[in-house]
């Protein structure tokens, strides 16, 4: 357990540190990036808005992901990791991740059936299947987070 506290300090100001980079690119970066675009591509303008709109969402998809880490170290800084309090943080994650993907299954959707060139919609889809991958892990870690939760409360009670 010593060596899980030991992670936890550095793990926290690497968290900080993403989502501060990630308020920057959600209020800076990507709206710039977006007008840019437009300003470039004419003929792309209208895409300005909706992509802003969906990668800002991405972000805070992200953003949920981040917070919900640092809520799940603080209780396994307080040894209270096995508990149904943890259960709903790992939720958020799960909840979080499926958003995403529904809006990433959307824009490939969108763009699959209107790309000429196949890099993109291969790019895309490889980006949905490794979302997909991270979604259904979280899942089987909820199972076991939830296994152990039990297999803990039983043991206190025997104790």
């Amino acid at each position: 357990m010593i060596a899980e506290h030991r992670a936890v300090a550095p793990l926290r100001v690497f968290l900080v540190l993403l989502f501060g980079i990630l308020v920057f690119f959600e209020t800076v970066s990507l709206p710039g990036q977006f007008a840019y675009m437009a300003e470039e591509s004419p003929e792309h303008a209208y895409l300005r808005w909706p992509m802003t709109a969906i990668s800002i969402f991405w972000v805070v998809c992200v953003q949920v992901v981040i917070v919900s880490t640092w809520k799940l170290l603080t209780l396994v800084k307080k040894d209270r990791i096995f508990s149904d309090a943890s259960l709903v943080w790992v939720d958020a994650i799960i909840w979080a991740i499926a958003a995403a993907w529904l809006v990433l299954l959307g824009v490939f959707l969108y763009f699959g059936f209107k790309a000429t060139d196949p890099g993109l919609p291969l790019l895309m889809f490889l980006m949905l299947m490794g979302v997909t991958v991270l979604g259904l892990l979280m899942v089987v870690m909820r199972a076991l987070l939830r296994q152990a939760t039990t297999l803990r409360s039983d043991m206190e009670a025997v104790i």
